[in-house]
């Protein structure tokens, strides 16, 4: 059974959410006040309803109740954003994923009971920046201000030896919960396998502490 999702708001983020759950195989309604933006998905979405997210009366008439997840993409209107959620907490809706603009924004939204919060122009910031810094670091996901799960590409100063001889969890304060071997990953791997190079470590911890890693030990 196909899986049904709503985006509202069709901006850069809303638009890219819907071609990649389209492109998966979703159900997706996508909702924007612009008849210009909703055009565009006439063809793409599901369903593309020109509509104003701020009115209970439109939501229920949508039934966007009965989706198993709405995405609440609007971009620098925090209030639509906040009044938008709110509603749809309020009719039920199973899973909100809502964009925040700021660390305010985010604040209310998870007071009134938004599921999960986005930042992804400060999320993708954060990965290229990283990306920059250093060509171990392969991709990134921030788990809060302070800790990530990073994937590490190993160097050759580690290569060939085992977790136990690197003593990471105590040096460092961090864990690798997993390496990538080319098409196999290795979950919670043995403390006495050599790591090898081209392995790729994911490494969860405070970002100070991967950073003070990936300085002294890469």
């Amino acid at each position: 059974m196909r899986k049904e999702f709503v985006v509202i708001g069709l901006g850069r983020f809303g638009s890219s959410i819907v071609g990649e759950l389209v492109a998966q195989g979703a159900n997706v309604m996508a909702i924007d006040m612009s008849q210009e933006r909703v055009d565009e998905f006439a063809q793409i979405a599901t369903q593309a309803v020109v509509a104003d997210t701020t009115d209970e009366a439109v939501i229920k008439s949508l039934g966007l109740w009965n989706f198993e997840h709405v995405i609440v993409a609007i971009g620098e209107d925090i209030q639509s954003s906040i009044l938008t959620t709110l509603i749809l907490k309020e009719l039920g809706v199973p899973q909100i994923t809502v964009k925040a603009t700021n660390d305010y924004h985010e604040k209310v939204l998870r007071k009134i009971g938004a599921d999960f919060v986005v930042h992804p122009e400060r999320d993708m910031g954060i990965r290229i920046a990283n990306n920059m810094i250093s060509n171990n670091v392969l991709d990134y996901l921030e788990l809060s201000d302070e800790h990530s799960i990073m994937e590490i590409k190993a160097s050759d100063r580690i290569a060939g030896r085992s977790l136990v001889d690197l003593d990471i969890r105590a040096k460092y304060g961090i864990n690798i919960v997993g390496i990538k071997r080319g098409e196999e990953i290795l979950i919670t791997p043995s403390p006495t396998d050599p790591i090898l190079m081209g392995d790729i470590l994911l490494v969860i911890g405070a970002d100070v502490d991967i950073n003070r890693f990936m300085k002294k030990a890469l």
